[in-house]
């Protein structure tokens, strides 16, 4: 998605000639995406001991790594990925792919993964899912409190009713 429908909209990766800067921010954005998406898979791998595709699912819910931050960093991976080679490229229409491609992986996100993660993962990622954004990283790392659904002045003061 991020790399054979791109080639094919620009009938090859025929630039538009974009001026440098738009060249180095593109190559950033790409850089850090395919770093990004990378490190994602990894941890399916290793952390979820399965693979990101439905058919292999992850034994275990993938919660660490940049997902402490992100419930959908391979998705912003490959839409930094497409807008990098927008940048690169100076070529509008994938611009407009990204937003097409955005649209349908947060329609599929929405009526098939997040209810197939609540039925597998129960309360575990339903915590996960309050505490952590789906398309906006927070600033801090989720802690991984699975159970927790308060603010932290919310804990302190009830840890502070308890004694």
């Amino acid at each position: 998605m991020g790399g054979l429908v791109p080639y094919w909209l620009t009938g090859g990766w025929e630039s538009a000639d974009s001026p440098l800067v738009l060249k180095l921010v593109g190559a950033a954005l790409l850089a850090a995406g395919l770093g990004f998406l990378a490190h994602t898979v990894i941890r399916f791998v290793v952390e979820g001991l399965g693979t990101p595709s439905p058919v292999a699912p992850t034994e275990k819910l993938v919660v660490g790594g940049v997902y402490r931050y992100l419930r959908n960093p391979m998705y912003v991976a490959v839409i930094a990925v497409i807008l990098g080679q927008a940048a690169i490229l100076g070529r509008p229409v994938l611009l407009v792919y990204a937003a097409i491609f955005w649209l349908v992986v947060a329609s599929f996100v929405r009526f098939y993964e997040e209810p197939t993660l609540s039925r597998r993962y129960g309360e575990q990622y339903a915590a996960y899912r309050r505490a952590v954004r789906g398309w906006w990283p927070r600033l801090t790392p989720w802690d991984g409190d699975h159970g927790s659904t308060r603010t932290d002045a919310a804990s302190l003061s009830t840890a502070g009713a308890a004694k």
